[in-house]
């Protein structure tokens, strides 16, 4: 019997009553997701595979409840392995030095969500999605969380506020923000590439 077609909650519930089958599923389904987002924010994947063990032995202790009232799935499991990978950075010193914004930096945009802006698409198309990554591994927290949030974990606006604890408006100019400092730096990376003589810019799709 398969258990794919089972919701989260099914899965999960299902797993704390002792279905091995329930959570080996749940898992599969998960864990892939949880890591990335681990090992992003943290740019370590030591730290990104214990912190993807430490949020599924949080869900399986039963302390934890999740509450539908309070948003979907994602932003409740994304919200446990957002405070582990904090605490876990915390404790190792590891933290991204915080920078301030520019004026104007957290002026609102528009509230389409699900991809970088025009701008930012043309310079990475140019660019390998590895160039991307190093890139976004740069940003200050802040910045680099909600990017990987809503861009690489495709939550929306609302769902990646809950994660992070914050309005939903801050998540926008954040993202704005970002968006800004990572097509600097692809920029720049694309013209120092042009400028190596037989090496020619990557092009590949997000």
């Amino acid at each position: 019997m398969t258990l794919d077609g089972e919701s989260d909650i099914q899965l999960l519930q299902l797993a704390l009553a002792g279905e091995e089958a329930a959570f080996t599923t749940f898992y599969r389904r998960w864990q892939g997701g949880i890591y990335r987002f681990a090992q992003r924010i943290s740019n370590s994947g030591p730290i990104a595979e214990d912190v993807t063990q430490e949020v599924f032995l949080t869900l399986m202790d039963g302390a934890s409840r999740y509450d539908p009232a309070l948003g979907p799935f994602s932003s409740y499991i994304y919200g446990i392995a957002r405070n582990h990978v904090l605490r876990r950075m915390n404790r190792e010193r590891r933290f991204a030095p915080m920078m301030e914004d520019s004026p104007g930096g957290d002026e609102t945009i528009d509230n389409q969500r699900g991809r970088f802006v025009d701008p930012l698409g043309d310079v990475v198309r140019q660019e390998s999605i590895q160039s991307l990554h190093r890139a976004i591994a740069t940003l200050p927290l802040r910045y680099r969380e909600v990017v990987v949030l809503c861009e690489l974990q495709e939550l929306d606006y609302a769902a990646a506020a809950r994660v992070i604890g914050c309005p939903e408006g801050t998540i926008r100019s954040r993202l704005h923000r970002a968006r800004t400092i990572l097509l600097d730096k692809l920029r720049e990376s694309a013209g120092e590439k042009s400028r190596t003589p037989g090496i020619e810019p990557a092009r590949c799709l997000l």
